[in-house]
């Protein structure tokens, strides 16, 4: 199993501090956030790991991560997004040869949790796993692919809404993924979505019609960092737990 830190973008809704640097580099308590999802991979056993980044900070992992020893990281690669708002899918994308076949574990670069998911990695065969997360109010829904669920079986996962004005349920798309191969076949049948990105939703989406995605509650603390609110509600909780 190979691992995957999507940390492109430009950072917009954190302006002006990502004036300065990428989002992923600003600090989550004592740490550059980047460093909250190599641990999540490093600490399932992922130790061969690619940075796929964007915009015009991309030069500023090289300086914080080095060649990731000092993280637990065997093998560590980079690689750039040319087009910054391509969407996650197509960063993604970048990933193919890295893979050379293999599984993988993606996840956000503004992830931080402290959830165990070494036994899904272990346990994984084929197909795709989704990490979803229950979130409360509609206005933090509406910030991601939110699950919609069979009304007579509560666990069946019927599609995933990417973005929706009316969230069907409380569970959303964390940014945690694990993927077999076909992944990239996919990502090739997916068109840029109304914003003009190629969704991980619709890729997602893709397995769910071939009966080939798993979903799983991630359990412990999660959160994002990719808003004001958000960034410190993180760095309170990393700050309470004293860190990584």
């Amino acid at each position: 199993m190979k691992g995957i830190i999507l940390a492109g973008g430009l950072g917009t809704r954190l302006y002006p501090l990502t004036y300065a640097t990428n989002k992923h580099l600003l600090p989550i308590f004592n740490k550059p956030m980047i460093f909250y999802p190599v641990k999540t991979l490093v600490s399932a056993g992922i130790t061969e790991i690619l940075i796929i980044t964007s915009g015009p900070h991309a030069g500023h992992f090289i300086g914080v991560l080095k060649n990731g020893k000092e993280l637990g990281v065997k093998h560590l690669e980079y690689a750039y997004q040319q087009k910054a708002d391509g969407g996650i899918a197509d960063a993604l994308s970048l990933a193919e040869d890295f893979a050379d076949g293999e599984p993988l574990t993606v996840i956000l670069g503004d992830n931080t949790t402290d959830a165990e998911i070494k036994s899904y990695v272990r346990q994984f065969k084929s197909g795709a796993t989704v990490f979803l997360k229950k979130i409360s109010g509609k206005s933090q829904l509406r910030r991601f692919g939110v699950a919609v669920f069979d009304a007579k079986n509560k666990k069946k996962l019927l599609k995933i809404e990417e973005k929706p004005h009316a969230p069907q349920s409380e569970y959303a798309a964390t940014g945690l993924y694990i993927y077999d191969r076909h992944v990239f076949d996919y990502i090739r049948k997916c068109s840029p979505s109304k914003r003009g990105e190629i969704e991980i939703t619709d890729v997602n989406n893709i397995y769910l019609s071939q009966g080939t995605l798993n979903w799983v509650e991630l359990k412990g603390f999660w959160s994002d960092a990719g808003t004001f609110e958000t960034l410190y509600r993180a760095n309170a909780y990393w700050a309470g737990k004293g860190g990584i």
